[in-house]
């Protein structure tokens, strides 16, 4: 996934840019003696008075947001009507400091625009607002309309309708059934003040004063509070983001499985970080769930310890190479060989051309000997300047770490940032041409991405073919709210063709020994159930181990509620034939609000 930090800055740019392109402008008068709020919500999502002109629309204000770029309030109305699919609540879009308080009743005059967060071309949803407002204070300190419980009961099971083939998949046209849809429920509630009570923390406090919690508890949860992501099919419908009115110091700074005690109130929003959001006017109390970071088991002496671990854009001005040595040493128990994603270039983001990254590696080898771990060797391949992705600069790449005193790296010539490594048969065994060396560099499936690093290990007299991997990211995906169901993954064509490389690749290695011991692993940007794993996993060349845990144990990342999978470690038949090895994701990172990178380390023990 691309960093969080990164993607959100850029989108609150391209938001404010598309606040007013995106309305939809009609030219029918409305009247102001019929017009209600759940007139211009309508039982679709798109207002059936978007572009027209309202006059003297009555609510009562339920919450003042001003701050941002999206700075308004919300009215509700207080006779609402006996239809479930009309929301009573809309948002009022001043662009500057409301002049209005919760408790007011008021009439708004203005125009009915629908605003897609982040562009249309990001597939959103539209959330329907009244812009270029006059607005008119009726009385002062009325009672706010009772919020709107969302629980378990209410939000049903299934997530989305299918959309309409005639639209390109849209469901924006289709007719509401909030009995039937979540997001559906969510869309009959847009604008109003809702209520959700002792919600479970699923996805921790961001540094953007966001949390998600679940109204459903039990749906895929794992034992340590989170939400799996299994399938496309299966989605979490009970995932709800926080935000809140108030201060950001007061904001609950939480890890999964905490819990809002208590009601937490305030109007239901849409945005592009997450779809449907309950912005609090009152928030619950955080009850702490005690969730502590997790140590995995020590590798026997027989036993080869490999591990993935995606250090987020680590370069020498970081703080956090202490404990990313901390994490290596003690909760990983200093895996035999490493393979680390993200390593940046000697300066960071600083785009003068500097590809070496030995400053990087060498900084984290010794914070890893000053926590009393070993003194790893180290190998890895500079990319051409500015040709692999990532943050622009920084030249991110994979980078192996081993430990000398228990394996050994079998260097040969020949490996450089352009030349694609080979595998010869030499005496009967497979051979790599180049170690380390880069799968096929040059091809188009890697432009703009991050080309495999391939090197030979040997274990107590066992060859080890390693693959350190980190393949295209999910930019671009539609949301899993969007306006288009199911939502398109774009992203997955260039993955596609990097997976087929890598099982080709692999594929060759067998083929010129059958028994080979070979391990593709790294950031897949993919999950254990997609099309990307199938490919990478062939006619059985490799299998990925995550699928050795229960269900309820596969995760790797932590994203909008959903505990889901991206790191993974695919082995070879040599490996998973026997079962002779154990593979456990180590959660230190994505439940946590203190995390020194958004994904978990995997660590695999095997017998070579």
């Amino acid at each position: 996934m691309p960093s969080r930090r990164t993607a959100r800055t850029g989108a609150l740019t391209v938001a404010a840019v598309c606040s007013t392109l995106s309305a939809v402008v009609l030219t029918t008068p409305a009247h102001a003696d019929t017009v209600h709020i759940h007139d211009i919500q309508g039982t679709t999502r798109i207002s059936p008075l978007a572009g027209q002109k309202v006059t003297d629309v009555a609510g009562i204000v339920t919450g003042v947001r001003a701050y941002g770029s999206s700075k308004g309030f919300w009215i509700q109305d207080a006779t609402p009507d006996d239809d479930p699919a009309t929301s009573e609540g809309v948002f009022v879009f001043t662009s500057s400091t409301p002049k209005v308080a919760v408790g007011d009743s008021v009439t708004v005059t203005g125009t009915v625009s629908e605003y897609v967060p982040g562009g249309a071309t990001s597939g959103n949803q539209s959330l329907t607002e009244i812009t270029k407002p006059t607005v008119a204070v009726v009385s002062s300190g009325n009672a706010v309309p009772a919020a709107t419980v969302v629980d378990a009961r209410s939000v049903p099971d299934a997530y989305a309708p299918a959309g309409d083939t005639a639209a390109s998949g849209s469901i924006n046209a289709l007719t509401l059934e909030p009995a039937t849809y979540a997001l559906d429920y969510y869309e009959s509630l847009e604008g109003m003040n809702v209520q959700v009570s002792d919600a479970r923390v699923v996805t921790a406090t961001d540094p953007y004063s966001e949390l998600w919690v679940t109204v459903k508890p039990r749906e895929h949860a794992n034992h340590r509070g989170g939400s799996v992501y299994g399938s496309y099919t299966s989605q979490n419908t009970g995932r709800i983001q926080i935000q809140s009115l108030g201060s950001t110091a007061d904001f609950p700074v939480a890890n999964v499985g905490d819990e809002l005690a208590g009601d937490t109130t305030g109007p239901l929003d849409f945005n592009q970080f997450g779809g449907y959001t309950l912005v609090a006017g009152q928030l619950g109390t955080l009850e702490q769930g005690g969730l502590e970071r997790e140590t995995t088991k020590k590798q026997a002496r027989g036993e080869l310890a490999v591990a993935t671990y995606n250090v987020e854009n680590l370069d020498p001005g970081d703080a956090t190479f202490a404990a990313h040595a901390s994490a290596i040493v003690n909760n990983l128990r200093s895996p035999d060989i490493v393979s680390l994603e993200e390593i940046q270039d000697n300066n960071g983001a600083t785009d003068d051309g500097t590809v070496a990254a030995d400053q990087t590696v060498n900084k984290l080898i010794d914070a890893i000997v000053a926590a009393g771990g070993p003194q790893y060797d180290w190998r890895s391949i500079d990319p051409v300047n500015d040709q692999d992705g990532g943050e622009p600069g920084g030249n991110i790449r994979q980078v192996f770490l081993f430990n000398p005193e228990r394996v050994s790296f079998t260097d040969r010539a020949g490996g450089d940032s352009t030349t694609a490594v080979g595998v010869t048969k030499v005496h009967g065994k497979a051979q790599l041409t180049a170690s380390p060396g880069r799968i096929a560099p040059a091809d188009e499936a890697w432009k703009s991405s991050r080309k495999p690093l391939a090197g030979e290990f040997v274990f107590r007299g066992r060859t080890v073919f390693v693959i350190a991997n980190h393949l295209n990211s999910k930019g671009g995906d539609q949301g899993l709210t969007s306006q288009y169901q199911p939502p398109t993954r774009s992203s997955e064509t260039q993955r596609h063709a990097q997976a087929t490389l890598v099982n080709t690749f692999v594929d060759e290695i067998l083929k010129a020994q059958k028994n080979a011991d070979v391990i593709a692993l790294g950031d897949m940007n993919d999950f254990e159930f997609s099309d990307t794993v199938k490919i990478l996993e062939g006619d059985g060349e490799l299998w990925s181990a995550i699928k050795s845990l229960p269900k309820s144990e596969r995760y790797t990342y932590d994203y909008q509620g959903n505990s889901q999978v991206l790191d993974q470690i695919l082995v070879s038949p040599s490996i998973r034939r026997d079962c002779d090895f154990e593979y456990d994701s180590v959660h230190i990172n994505s439940e946590f609000h203190d995390q020194i990178s958004d994904h978990d380390p995997q660590v695999l023990r095997f017998r070579p």
